[in-house]
């Protein structure tokens, strides 16, 4: 049996919501996917004036906080994948 690697096409956001608890973004081909706010700390941090004031970068490849001046792409939101930041680094 021969297997090949999987593809899938590019997902691009077209609308982001953040609350106090959860970050929900609205994917250009229907899909809207939801993670905990608490897998990108410094997100939570932010005022909700601040958590709004986001733009789509790279076509919606991904998403810009300029208050923060931090970045989330699609795709590590697809895989999984959450910050790798520490609560210790709060404190510092």
């Amino acid at each position: 049996m021969t297997t090949s690697p999987a593809s899938h096409w590019p997902a691009y956001a077209v609308a982001i919501q953040v609350t106090v608890d959860t970050l929900t973004v609205e994917l250009a081909d229907g899909r809207s996917i939801s993670v905990p706010l608490a897998w990108y700390p410094r997100l939570g941090h932010l005022t909700a004036a601040e958590r709004a004031n986001w733009r789509l970068i790279g076509r919606g490849e991904g998403v810009h906080w300029p208050d923060l001046d931090d970045d989330i792409s699609v795709d590590n939101l697809l895989s999984g994948a959450r910050s790798g930041e520490s609560p210790q680094s709060f404190k510092r």
